[in-house]
This record gives C-alpha cells, sequence and structure tokens, in this order.
C-alpha cells in the first residue's frame, strides 16, 4: 500500500521565474551585493556583515514595513556595516509538527498550499528587493527548492538539523553564493568542519532528476548557534574559546576563505531575545582581544522583528514572532548602531 499521495505536478523553477520575472537592473545589483558578502568573507573588504530580521517571514506587510526600516538604518552604516535581511519563508520543526513558513503555508491560518507558498515566497523577495534594494537570505531547508529564488538571494543558510545531510551538502557545493553551515544540534565542531570541506569541494550527483557537476564553493562557511546537550539544555558556543576552537580547526585545513558567523539566538541565547544585545557585544570584545577572531568572525546572525517576543500562530500583534521570540525594532536600531560605533 502507498502511503503517499501525488497531488499535483507543481510548476519547475523556469517557468515561475518567467511568470515573475526580474529586471536587468535588479539583476545587477544583486550580482554587486553578491560580490560585496564575498569581498566580506573572504577579507577584501573590512565591513562587518549582520543578517538580521524575523525568525519567520510569516506575514508579507510586516516583513516589508521591517526591511524597509533595516533599509534606512543600512544608509546610515554603510561604511561599517553590511545588512542582509534575513527572509525566511520555510522553516525546520524539530518534531515535524507546526507552522512550517509562508512555503507551506501563506496564511498561518488556512491549510497547506505548495504552489501557492512557492508564489507567495517569490514574491515576497522580490518586493522586499524592489522596495529597498536589498537582496536577502533565506535558509535552504529542501535543496530542489533553492533554484525557485536563485536570482534573488545573496546568501544561504544550512540548518543544524540539515548540516549533515548528503544532499544539502552537495547542493551547497554547487551555488554561486555564499552558502552558512550550521554547527548541528548536538554542536560537534568537526561535523560543521565536514560539512564546509564538503560544500567547498566538486561532486557529482543528482538534482532535480538531472545529473550535475558542481564546482565547489569557496565561500562555503561557519555559522556558531549554540547547541543541546543529552539533557536536552541549551549551550551557548560563542565564548573566547570556542571561537578561539574553530579559528584552530580553520588553521588545519586548506579550505577558502575561512570564515565565521556568530548567531546570537537559538541556543546561544537559550532564545531568550533579550541576550542577543550581550552576546554580539561579547563577541566584538572577543574580536578586539585576538587577531586571529578579528580576521574570521565575518558578522553576526540576529533574529529581529517589529515587536519583541512571540506570540501563538493565532495572535494578533502586528510584527511580532510567531515561531521564535525576536528583539524588538527600538532595540534592534539602537544595537545596530552601538555594533557601529564599536566597530
Amino acid at each position: 500500500m502507498n502511503n503517499m499521495v501525488f497531488k499535483r505536478k507543481l510548476p519547475i523553477p523556469k517557468d515561475i521565474k518567467e511568470m515573475f520575472p526580474i529586471t536587468d537592473d535588479l539583476r545587477r545589483i544583486k550580482e554587486n551585493r553578491d560580490q560585496e558578502v564575498k569581498d566580506i568573507l573572504s577579507g577584501k573588504s573590512d565591513k562587518f556583515m549582520l543578517i538580521i530580521g524575523p525568525c519567520s517571514a510569516d506575514n508579507e506587510t510586516a516583513v516589508l514595513d521591517y526591511i524597509n526600516r533595516l533599509k534606512k538604518v543600512q544608509e546610515k552604516v554603510e561604511d561599517k556595516i553590511f545588512i542582509v535581511p534575513r527572509v525566511y519563508t520555510n522553516k525546520p520543526r524539530t518534531t515535524g509538527q507546526g507552522y512550517k513558513g509562508l512555503l507551506h503555508q501563506p496564511d498561518p491560518h488556512m491549510n497547506e498550499d505548495m504552489l501557492k507558498g512557492i508564489i507567495a515566497v517569490r514574491e515576497t523577495h522580490i518586493r522586499a528587493f524592489k522596495e529597498t534594494g536589498l537582496t536577502c537570505a533565506d535558509e535552504m531547508l529542501y535543496p530542489e527548492l533553492h533554484r525557485y529564488l536563485s536570482d534573488l538571494l545573496s546568501y544561504v543558510a544550512v540548518g543544524a538539523r540539515s548540516v549533515e545531510d548528503q544532499m544539502h551538502r552537495l547542493t551547497a557545493s554547487g551555488l554561486s553564493i555564499a552558502v552558512g553551515m550550521k554547527n548541528p544540534t548536538s554542536g560537534d565542531f568537526s561535523v560543521m568542519m565536514n560539512s564546509i570541506i564538503a560544500a567547498q569541494s566538486s561532486h557529482t550527483f543528482i538534482y532535480r532528476n538531472w545529473e550535475v557537476e558542481s564546482k565547489g564553493n569557496p565561500y562555503a562557511h561557519a555559522i556558531l548557534r549554540g547547541y543541546m546537550n543529552k539533557h536536552g539544555k541549551s549551550l551557548p558556543n560563542y565564548h573566547y574559546e570556542d571561537l578561539v576552537t574553530v579559528c584552530d580547526m580553520y588553521h588545519k585545513t586548506n579550505l577558502a576563505n575561512p570564515a565565521i558567523i556568530v548567531d546570537t539566538n537559538h541556543a546561544n541565547s537559550g532564545k531568550n531575545f533579550m541576550e542577543q544585545i550581550r552576546i554580539s557585544k561579547q563577541v566584538l570584545h572577543s574580536m578586539r582581544h585576538n587577531e586571529d577572531i578579528n580576521k574570521m568572525v565575518k558578522g553576526l546572525m540576529i533574529e529581529s522583528y517589529i515587536e519583541d517576543g512571540c506570540q501563538s500562530v493565532n495572535g494578533s500583534v502586528y510584527g511580532q514572532s510567531i515561531t521564535d521570540p525576536c528583539l524588538g525594532w527600538e532595540k534592534t536600531e539602537k544595537l545596530i548602531y552601538d555594533i557601529a560605533d564599536a566597530l
């Protein structure tokens, strides 16, 4: 008995891109922003990168409001900070239950509809790009869906639950933009480093029913997001000693563009969103006291939205997360200016 029902065949990425295209001017802007990210990771640019935004892009209106606010701040700190908005449109769930993001449910109160989801995801990223000129970051939860957004994103993260997966690693090796590989939920740095090695290497594999060959992605790098111990307790890995350890591990490899991004939320904060302020400043403090750390830490990942905290899927607070708790806008704006002053 077949337990999987094939409901309908979805349009291929090429068809969706033709239905919802971008202009040549936007393509040129994206190329420039892609290169800026790469220059930061390679050390050609000394700007500090902030990958910042809501835990999940659950409401297009609020997300666009937030990114337009970010744009105004970016203009004031552009000499020191390069902002990549988080527009995370698909969410991994530890048990597979709960809201899985815009891709699954364009309306969190309605049933899942993947076709509407694919369209909503592309339209949201296009709106953000057109209105602000900022290309965004998304999580590569489903490797085969990256092509629907490949002409829009400047940064992709591979999550803690996906980083050990062969398909994610090989797909990352074929992307032309920077890819951050998170440490797994177990916290094992060697798993993270192996994922970076895999992503920077060339491979032949099956992708979207094609035999493909990847060249390797020299801009695959580490994201430290904390971890869970065997008792289910959140433990951080942003401390000075953790950063030194990852730097030392990089030195023992031949990896290109050694780089670290510190995720200030998730297990690093124990999902206490206010801790992100302190963690951000502590990472900057570590950078000032160690040349290796200063060279390799290229930025922070911060979960931030319009209102502090989080609410249930059925909540009605505008601009408040329905997944993990986020730092509200006023605190976020101040934090960005504090980071700029400290750099």
